[in-house]
């Protein structure tokens, strides 16, 4: 596995500005916390899911191939209806030093996530089992959460605003545009907290054009 970035201090709102300075997809639309104050950073681990056959397929094992600091990306088709998280995944995964779970669906046990303040992100919480309705279609291969398409070793970013996942081909690239982007509006912020107008401010720092795509 490709060793992290340096990704410390970067909020996923100027990872995704970042983003859009490069014209690239990576914002994941309603994938959102499961709790305030988590913090998730990590290569993703992908598994995608399908309604189940007859007789029904499994709804994984995948945790057992799994390395510490991946994060578990599951694609349910943003299946709000049935679960493909819950207590046992949330146990061994927390204990294996598994970095978080990413989820284009929905979640159910999360007393023990938030007790032990392993990270989730999905579309909510809901108590009922996929076991039966949906089962595991690819381990490894692309998947897409919140719109975006996501492939194993993508970095995977993620805090009280939701998730962004960066290619790993790109993702030194991102990085540098966000601490860019990050230095210039705390340079506003300074500079506004000290007297000036916001749009003086601003206007000094090219804050209206900091994420606009350069064609």
């Amino acid at each position: 596995m490709n060793a992290l970035p340096d990704v410390a201090g970067l909020s996923t709102a100027t990872l995704s500005d970042a983003l859009d300075k490069l014209g690239r997809p990576g914002s994941l639309l309603g994938i959102a916390p499961l709790q305030n104050g988590q913090r998730l950073v990590g290569r993703a681990y992908t598994v995608r899911y399908r309604p189940a056959s007859h007789p029904p397929g499994t709804v994984g094992d995948y945790l057992d191939a799994m390395e510490p600091g991946q994060v578990v990306v599951l694609d349910n088709g943003g299946r709000t209806d049935c679960t493909v998280w819950g207590d046992i995944l949330t146990a061994v995964a927390h204990q294996r030093g598994i970095a978080g779970t990413v989820i284009d669906g929905v979640s159910r046990d999360v007393r023990r996530a938030l007790d032990l303040g392993y990270p989730i992100y999905n579309r909510g919480r809901f108590m009922r089992t996929g076991k039966d309705r949906v089962e595991v279609a690819e381990v490894g291969g692309p998947v897409t959460i919140g719109g975006v398409q996501v492939t194993p070793g993508d970095l995977l970013v993620g805090d009280d605003d939701g998730v962004v996942a960066i290619a790993a081909g790109v993702e030194a690239e991102v990085i540098g545009i966000a601490r860019e982007i990050e230095a210039r509006e705390e340079a506003i912020v300074t500079e506004a907290l000290g007297g000036a107008t916001i749009a003086e401010a601003r206007a000094k720092h090219g804050y209206h054009v900091l994420q606009r795509h350069d064609q």
